[in-house]
């Protein structure tokens, strides 16, 4: 390994002679009006304390485990998990995890819970970018598409301006935040308070049949955000963060 002295050497060789008397205020402070909003658009200086929570069958994808490994976090912030709820259906294990943070007297003080599923696969800045928007929505979560070559769909559901029930998939807005009724579980940010104030269980899946009204099919994810809906929380997609959705024994991220 080569000395400090000759990289300082090598430095000083081949710096350029000059005269010093550039501005001491420095590139942020020259622009502060840029400066700030930059600030106020990442939420820095804001509570961002999240807790990411996983259900699981026990195994998980080396490509989901890369992404996962990359995934930015919030600088000066407390990041709890991932906490997994393994081998339990889908519902019970969303309930049983939001049980445990909101028991415990650690986590129950955090402010965001962060769903992420063991075939999702994020991109590095997608939990950074989720946050920008926190302050207008309640939920909000990244873009990905249902595991189909022909057909596919994507994981963002309803328009609430023309049919808070609608459950049909919405047609994916390019680049933008998109308000929905509801959304897949693979990658979205909650506020911890919504569970509070939601009555058990939060997420459930339902198979009924009514002689009047027919048969009624909904995942754990649906039940909850009608149920969310009914208490005013507002849902959205950002379409920014491309989240890929990994079929492990095609070896395909749709």
């Amino acid at each position: 390994m080569a000395s400090p002295f000759y990289y300082l050497y090598n430095v000083k060789l081949y710096m350029e002679p000059r005269i010093i008397t550039d501005s001491t205020v420095g590139l942020h402070n020259e622009d502060i009006d840029k400066s700030i909003v930059e600030v106020e658009k990442s939420k820095m200086y804001e509570d961002l304390s999240t807790i990411i929570i996983c259900p699981t069958r026990g195994m998980f994808p080396t490509r989901v485990v890369q992404s996962w490994m990359k995934l930015m976090r919030p600088m000066n912030q407390l990041i709890a998990g991932p906490i997994f709820a393994e081998s339990m259906k889908v519902d019970d294990a969303y309930n049983a995890l939001i049980n445990y943070i909101l028991n415990n007297p650690y986590l129950s003080k955090f402010k965001y819970v962060l769903t992420i599923e063991e075939d999702n696969l994020p991109p590095a800045d997608g939990l950074l970018r989720l946050y920008e928007n926190m302050d207008k929505y309640d939920v909000i979560g990244g873009l990905y598409w249902s595991k189909n070559e022909k057909g596919a769909f994507p994981m963002i559901f309803g328009d609430p301006e023309k049919d808070p029930l609608d459950p049909k998939p919405l047609v994916p807005k390019r680049g933008e935040i998109q308000r929905a009724n509801a959304l897949g579980m693979g990658f979205n940010l909650f506020k911890l308070d919504m569970f509070r104030n939601i009555e058990q269980p939060w997420f459930k899946t339902v198979e009924d049949y009514d002689q009047f009204t027919g048969i009624t099919n909904l995942t754990q994810d649906f039940y909850f955000y009608r149920k969310a809906a009914e208490k005013g929380y507002k849902f959205a997609c950002d379409n920014r963060v491309l989240v890929g959705h990994y079929d492990s024994k095609k070896d395909i991220v749709f």
